[in-house]
């Protein structure tokens, strides 16, 4: 593996090598670099330097220019405006730098193993209790960011804190005494179709219990003994709880393998794993004095945070009746991940209405000192997936849309759009890509979107084959193999001494950006800029392969060769790119 510096970063450092060659009396100066429609970069930095300097921009340019060296990867830099340098890239030198990339497996992309660890605690579902679509953001954005943050070299951990404990298991556990045969189902070999069933049973028995809870006063009696009998580890209410903690995990592999995404039964720690640590949790918050005790309750408070009376509003750690609430499971929690898994980084990939709680949280933590500077607690809030009304996503009914129902919606709608296109493609084919397009879809809808807004579900724009969408992209990957295929004996091979085409420029130096844009996402945990650029390559290889013909009789071998080269190592970081998301990119399509 071989980390291959961009020409971006090559090219900011000459300038700051020059600008410090010129005017070595500026010090350290940041040229500002960016992307240009005017040339292939331009800098901006010296016109706040000779503020500083009280110079004139336009002369620190001309003696900055002067300075640089005469080294293959400039091709021309020219003074325009006030004091901007706008920079083009030697053909030579872009492929040059491609093919470097092209020769490591990571496309040059480096991998730094950093020394601490970050502990992700992402796609939380509830056990006995069917995952809707609002279940759908937390699973596919932290399954990307844990993709993205071990491919540039994080240590990762995986935390599923499934809900598993609370006062309805009583309600549960006590029908299911009652009635044992409520969980039998039949075994079945498929995982959708045992899913399925293990959900079609925990459905029926939690509406029947919840229908005999609220209508026989002698059951609920016998319900509530139960939650104690729980809470006090009796053996037997200890084993059917965990029937329901299997049962539920059959029914969430089912719906995670639905949705290509690899979920282990290591890393589901849930509410109840924590359950050892509450009671000594609360005793060190009330001993330090971080924790008072409120109205009998074990509360923790805050300046900053009122209700709309202006009274204080407390995080509740320990409720007037003994019972934990969430504060202190999600506290002990973070206890466990500093001191057990030695983690520097806890990133939450929950819904942004659960900020404030979080942020109460992360306070009470640090006053414990449970949180340091050396540990960071990071909420990766999103928002709330909306109907094409704009509207929170309801059936018809006005009932919460279930998760499964979506995905197979969304393959149904993506396997017409491939049957549609399909050549040579047998019924078994297009059944995969269908699933493949679909699934991609539903993911990349949710990823290019930035986490924290919201966003309009559209099936129809999903699957869609023109705009922003992962069948854009994954049709473009699939027309480059369909390319590769075709060209014969030609084989992609990179040709520096070739002048370049504006649109061949234009793919070179965005493929050049992969690292870059990889390490920016990684940094502040941001996977729509991950698809933006995917999208944006897309489009460059579009326009490279109107105006550009890369197996046209007419051209020279080494022309050929160079065209099919830019193919291939775009194909490669389409691929690449879209795995990070958790997408597939079919062959054919």
């Amino acid at each position: 593996m071989a980390s291959v510096t961009s020409l971006a970063s090559t090219v900011d450092q000459r300038i700051a090598d020059a600008l410090s060659a010129a005017l070595p009396e500026a010090g350290p100066a940041n040229p500002l670099l960016r992307r240009s429609d005017r040339a292939d970069f331009q800098a901006n930095g010296l016109l706040a330097l000779a503020k500083r300097l009280k110079g004139n921009p336009r002369e620190l340019a001309t003696r900055v220019v002067a300075s640089l060296p005469a080294d293959g990867v400039i091709k021309d830099i020219e003074v325009s405006g006030p004091g901007f340098l706008n920079i083009t890239i030697a053909d030579r030198a872009i492929i040059e730098t491609l093919a470097a990339r092209a020769a490591d497996t990571r496309l040059g992309v480096p991998y730094e193993p950093e020394p601490g660890t970050t502990v992700i605690d992402y796609a939380q579902p509830n056990v006995a209790k069917e995952m809707h679509v609002g279940h759908l953001r937390s699973a596919v954005i932290g399954a990307a960011m844990v993709e993205i943050l071990e491919f540039t070299g994080e240590k990762v951990v995986r935390r599923h804190h499934i809900g598993d404990w609370g006062t309805q298991f009583g309600m549960l556990i006590q029908y299911l005494i009652e009635h044992p045969h409520e969980l039998d189902h039949r075994g079945s070999a498929d995982a959708a179709t045992s899913g399925e069933e293990a959900m079609s049973s925990l459905n029926r028995l939690y509406k029947a219990s919840r229908t005999l809870f609220d209508s026989d006063e002698e059951f609920k009696a016998r319900a509530r003994d139960r939650v104690v009998d729980l809470q006090a580890g009796d053996k037997e209410t200890l084993a059917l709880w965990q029937r329901f903690v299997d049962e539920s995990k059959i029914y969430f592999y089912s719906v995670f393998n639905q949705l290509d995404m690899e979920i282990r039964d290591p890393d589901i720690v849930g509410e109840s794993g924590y359950n050892d640590m509450l009671e000594e949790t609360c005793r060190l918050l009330e001993e330090s004095g971080v924790a008072v005790r409120s109205e009998g309750a074990l509360c923790v408070f805050f300046d900053d945070v009122k209700g709309p009376d202006g009274n204080q509003v407390p995080l509740i750690v320990q409720k007037s009746n003994g019972g934990y609430g969430y504060a202190a499971t999600d506290l002990s929690a973070i206890r466990d991940r500093v001191r057990n898994l030695s983690a520097t980084t806890l990133l939450y990939v929950v819904d942004a209405r659960q900020s404030l709680h979080f942020k109460m949280v992360f306070e009470t933590a640090r006053r414990a000192g449970w949180l340091n500077d050396e540990v960071d607690a990071v909420q990766l809030a999103f928002g709330t997936v909306l109907g094409k009304d704009g509207k929170p996503f309801k059936t018809r009914e006005g009932e919460t849309v279930r998760l499964v129902d979506l995905l197979e919606e969304a393959v149904e709608r993506a396997t017409a759009v491939v049957r549609e296109k399909a050549k040579d493609l047998s019924e078994e084919e297009i059944a995969e890509r269908g699933r493949q397009v679909g699934i991609g879809a539903v993911k990349y809808a949710d990823l290019s979107t930035s986490a924290a807004r919201d966003y309009k579900f559209d099936l129809d724009q999903m699957v869609s084959l023109n705009g922003d969408t992962s069948v854009y992209i994954q049709y473009a990957y699939a027309r480059i193999q369909s390319i590769l295929r075709r060209a014969g004996d030609a084989k992609p091979a990179a040709h520096p001494e070739l002048a370049l085409a504006p649109a061949e420029r234009a793919l070179g130096l965005h493929v050049d950006q992969f690292g870059e844009v990889l390490a920016e996402v990684a940094s502040a945990y941001e996977p729509h800029k991950l698809a933006a650029y995917l999208y944006q390559l897309a489009s460059h290889f579009t326009t490279f392969y109107d105006q550009c013909h890369v197996l046209s009789d007419e051209n020279p071998a080494e022309l050929v060769e160079n065209r099919l080269f830019l193919c291939d190592i775009t194909a490669r970081t389409l691929r690449q790119g879209l795995a990070l998301l958790g997408i597939r990119a079919p062959e054919r399509l």
